[in-house]
């Protein structure tokens, strides 16, 4: 069980919680791959609520929910209410009448789905927000490592790129470092965050350094919208130097995930041929996802 109600962020969970979560995300998988839907959340609703734009997570909400035989919801913000004034929590509460039992948000402004979690009744799941915590989009990433190596114990992790606006890196930083992993960051000086040593990571400017003897190389979105101009001189410059090629993972262990929360931004952020190569556990990340985001639902709604 979890202590509370909803999951916000990877930062307030302790070890056991996370690996009640990861643990439940076996069985959720084996559920998952027969294609035979079990009605676990059968008397519940859950409503997506997405600020910002969304593929494969809200996607993968939406799936996970149709798996666990729960009704669904979409609030589609652009044409909503919120576009006449209403205010989040307003937004919640109507979301509470209509008798949704999660909430899965997804905002620009960091702290909103605590704000929300504070006044619904409904359990609210994080699905991004700002450039706080993106916890299922973590916990995905660590059961996919945990899954090829067994144990996240001692695995040298390397998240390359955009550290300073990726809450997908922090979400990581919290879960990797709790259950026992070396984790280490390389990008632009301007796209790491002041203090991020601080947090238990080796911090790398220089690719090539920061990779040798990885077992895990986890590249990052350029999160362009969230930038301001002139923190990189162009996009090729940024390639040249921190795209995760094949040349460059040579250093990392024969056996090296590359990951990527996606979208990918190819020959960016991680070379095609990289991308595609026989290391990359991407796709597999998206499977494991709607994995994650049911295990994290049928806990919360499911009275686990």
């Amino acid at each position: 069980m979890l202590r509370k109600k909803d999951l916000l962020g990877l930062k307030d969970l302790t070890v056991e919680e996370i690996e009640y979560i990861l643990d439940h995300t076996a069985e959720m998988k084996d559920v998952l791959l027969s294609k035979n839907a079990i009605d676990n959340l059968s008397d519940k609703c859950v409503t997506t609520l997405f600020y910002e734009n969304s593929t494969r997570t809200q996607n993968s909400f939406l799936l996970a929910s149709q798996m666990l035989g729960a009704k669904t919801l979409t609030v589609n913000v652009a044409t909503s209410s919120v576009k006449k004034g209403e205010s989040l929590v307003d937004t919640g509460k109507t979301l509470d009448a209509l008798l949704t039992d999660v909430i899965v948000i997804r905002h620009s402004m960091a702290g909103a789905p605590e704000l929300l979690a504070k006044n619904v009744k409904a359990s609210v799941i994080n699905a991004g927000d700002g450039m706080n915590e993106h916890p299922t989009q973590a916990l995905l990433d660590i059961f996919t490592m945990r899954e090829k190596f067994g144990t996240i114990k001692g695995l040298k992790v390397t998240l390359v790129g955009d550290i300073k606006h990726s809450r997908v890196a922090r979400s990581n930083f919290w879960g990797l470092i709790k259950l026992g992993a070396e984790v280490s960051v390389v990008g632009p000086q301007t796209l790491l965050p002041k203090g991020i040593n601080e947090l238990g990571c080796e911090v790398y400017t220089d690719i090539e350094e920061a990779i040798i003897g990885a077992n895990v190389v986890m590249g990052l979105r350029l999160q362009l919208e969230r930038q301001k101009s002139g923190l990189f001189p162009s996009k090729s410059e940024y390639a040249e130097l921190f795209a995760v090629t094949s040349e460059k993972i040579a250093n990392c262990c024969p056996d090296a995930l590359v990951m990527h929360p996606g979208p990918v931004n190819r020959g960016i952020e991680i070379g095609s041929d990289v991308t595609d190569g026989a290391n990359s556990v991407i796709e597999e990340q998206v499977t494991n996802g709607v994995a994650v985001r049911m295990a994290v639902m049928d806990i919360l709604a499911g009275g686990r």
